[in-house]
């Protein structure tokens, strides 16, 4: 049964709300990543005077593939990058859970039936395309510049200039300093898994999600477009690791960690010259996402673990949700209330339902082997099933 996306005249679109209490005001985002951007091309459709300001010197995002699954892509679709993003990805057709151990296929779900499609997208070509868009809406951003002394009142320092404007957002990642304006964040604790990432040349991938399963450790991999196939390896243990994406380590570690594995993981890894390792740490969930006209977004308030595809995608509905409630409102202060009454329970659910695959991957003895049976059994008798119980995640429209 193909899923039905909301018709177009159920929408209230970002780019039929203007004009609204955005036009001319004045907003400064820091960070510019997936997030950041979003949010900087919602506003600026809204006739916004956006500045993003990012650190590093250029807009970029290197060696790490994401997935666009259908209730982000609506947000992006409304923003008028369907065709942008239809171009720089590949339609995913399946997710696939794989005994890892023996390399059989467990159950195989359709995920063609989506509307908007699921898809496999390289970090770099999402960032390219959503600053190519902020540069033709006239977006301002400053780049290689630190930002300090983010304020109650908004304003901060770039480099050397003191910055106040109407609204300033946080779109700075997981390790935000302007959640620390806005409340002081609980402390992060290890969760005992860390991850690796790495991609491969695969030229003749199918477009499908692996999920390969074994006891104490995971492995994902999925194509992108120019035949690379990217990677992400999970492990259960007790060594300590950094948290971020880009500290480097050896292939040999990640190829020991899964040396028991069958012969088709054995041959994925054997192909991997270059890898980066993180560990994964839990957050609490932000208990306020604003304070005066300072707001935060994405992993600064909410950061999720990889086990549920939806780090990016709940970003670009947080900046998707932010921009319209501070169209509608021509109070910051009650804008804001209404951007994180929309969006905590949501995002709050989500990362509860990916703390619990990180359990569910990694099970063990007889756990295992009656998971796996129930997925065979649901993969012939009911294929539908595994995907309804993720409806309200996919099937979900910000712009309606």
């Amino acid at each position: 049964m193909r899923r039905k996306s909301v018709t177009s005249a159920a929408r209230k679109s970002i780019a039929t709300t203007s004009p609204g209490h955005n036009a001319g005001r004045d907003v400064a985002i820091i960070g510019g990543g997936i997030g950041g951007l979003t949010a900087a091309l919602a506003f600026a459709r809204q006739d916004a005077k956006v500045t993003v300001y990012e650190q590093a010197p250029a807009l970029t995002e290197v060696g790490a593939g994401l997935q666009i699954t259908p209730n982000g892509a609506r947000a992006l679709i409304d923003l008028d990058l369907g065709p942008a993003l239809a171009a720089s990805g590949l339609v995913a057709q399946a997710v696939v859970p794989m005994d890892a151990l023996t390399g059989d296929e467990v159950a195989r779900f359709d995920l063609s039936t989506h509307n908007p499609p699921y898809r496999f997208l390289h970090r770099a070509a999402l960032i390219d395309l959503l600053a190519r868009a902020c540069a033709a809406q006239g977006v301002k951003v400053v780049l290689d510049t630190t930002v300090s002394g983010v304020s109650a009142d908004g304003s901060f320092e770039a480099g050397s200039a003191v910055v106040k404007p109407q609204l300033t957002i946080g779109a700075d990642g997981v390790k935000s300093q302007v959640r620390q304006t806005i409340g002081r964040p609980t402390e992060a604790f290890f969760t005992g898994q860390v991850a690796w990432r790495a991609m491969i040349t695969r030229p003749d991938a199918d477009p499908v999600a692996r999920i390969w399963m074994a006891p104490g450790r995971h492995m994902v991999t999925y194509p992108l477009q120019n035949g690379r196939l990217n990677i992400v390896a999970v492990q259960a243990r007790q060594q300590w690791a950094e948290e971020g994406w880009h500290h480097p380590d050896e292939p040999g570690n990640l190829r020991a960690a899964f040396a028991d594995t069958c012969w088709e993981i054995k041959g994925i890894l054997g192909e991997v010259e270059e890898v980066k390792l993180w560990g994964l740490f839990r957050h609490e969930v932000a208990q306020n996402w604003h304070a005066g006209p300072v707001a935060i977004l994405g992993d600064a308030a909410h950061p999720t673990l990889p086990f549920l595809a939806q780090g990016a995608n709940l970003a670009i509905e947080d900046a998707y949700v932010l921009a319209r409630c501070c169209n509608e409102n021509a109070s910051i202060e009650d804008a804001l209330q209404a951007y994180q009454t929309k969006r905590r329970a949501r995002v709050t659910r989500a990362i509860r339902v990916a703390n619990a695959n990180a359990r569910n991957y990694h099970l063990k003895g007889i756990q295992r082997r009656v998971a796996h049976t129930a997925l065979r059994g649901m993969g012939r008798l009911a294929p539908d099933a595994f995907l309804r119980r993720l409806s309200w995640l996919y099937d979900y429209d910000v712009t309606a």
